[in-house]
């Protein structure tokens, strides 16, 4: 279900670390040289006369205990294993034919049960290394579920569906990492709205169909629903710019090492919902 991406916010990452806001604020990608002279200085270990005898010594906390950005790459790397995994399984359980559809017993069970996995690892990030490898398998049998149903109708469009997400995914994550665009403050604002009107369509469109009633442009293959699609893509694509920009300030900060793993979990939260919407828009335009 696309959503805003609650997870990789500053105020999580600011409640982890025990840093303020505005610490979070300026980011790893311009630093000041006075912050970046903070950063690298050692912390001062305490003279052998100012221990006490009876106090074990404790080493200075090193980076070993901090996030990583190459932890969260590892991190989403088992994500990503897990999800293709369980997706399968989810392909294989589900019945799909042009003539008939018939989702396995579990589904429910699977979307209810991987909105209440999310939920608590945004409330919990502590919970992360075991909470987002079930978020994992999780949406994964619901993916491959879901993409059986439009590989039966559309024949192709699971491939070409996770080639445009990847696509995607690595140029977002170029034009971060070379800083042609740079995520401000109006930035970060501009996506946050927009992610919460997408939201609010979609909460809308289904309260909406609850009595009866259709929101045309939110289902309909016309000209007006591919333009809604292509906004949402969109939108879903730079979601990626901020989940980049929290992990690398988050990083910067001296988060501890469990973040790895939410900082994948809210990536994978990202992909899902982009893989989905190129899927509704491939979709659109094969009809």
């Amino acid at each position: 279900m696309p959503t805003s991406n609650p997870a990789l916010n500053d105020k999580i990452f600011a409640r982890e670390t025990g840093a303020s806001a505005e610490e979070l604020r300026p980011g790893w990608a311009s630093p000041n040289e006075a912050d970046a002279a903070t950063a690298a200085a050692p912390l001062p270990t305490p003279a052998p006369d100012t221990v006490s005898p009876w106090t074990p010594y404790q080493p200075p906390t090193t980076h070993l205990d901090t996030m990583r950005v190459g932890g969260v790459l590892s991190a989403s790397a088992v994500l990503l294993v897990l999800l293709v995994g369980a997706g399968y399984f989810g392909w294989q359980a589900t019945t799909a034919t042009p003539e008939r559809i018939e989702f396995p017993g579990w589904f429910w069970l699977a979307l209810f049960g991987g909105l209440g996995v999310a939920f608590l690892t945004i409330f919990r990030p502590k919970l992360a290394r075991f909470t987002a490898p079930a978020y994992a398998l999780l949406e994964g049998l619901l993916v491959g579920s879901i993409s059986k149903v439009y590989d039966a109708q559309f024949n192709g469009i699971v491939l070409q569906a996770v080639a445009l997400s990847i696509g995607v995914f690595v140029l977002m994550l170029f034009l971060y990492a070379t800083r042609i665009i740079r995520v401000t403050d109006k930035l970060r604002m501009g996506i946050v709205a927009a992610t919460g009107a997408v939201l609010l369509v979609y909460v809308l469109d289904l309260v909406v169909r609850m009595f009866g009633g259709d929101i045309g442009f939110v289902h309909d293959g016309g000209l007006f629903g591919i333009v809604f699609s292509l906004a949402v893509i969109g939108i879903a694509a730079f979601n990626f710019l901020l989940d980049f920009d929290v992990i690398e300030r988050g990083v910067a900060a001296g988060a501890p090492r469990y973040m790895e793993w939410y900082g994948a979990f809210g990536l994978l939260v990202t992909l899902v919902w982009l893989y989905l919407e190129m899927l509704r828009l491939l979709a659109r335009l094969r009809r």
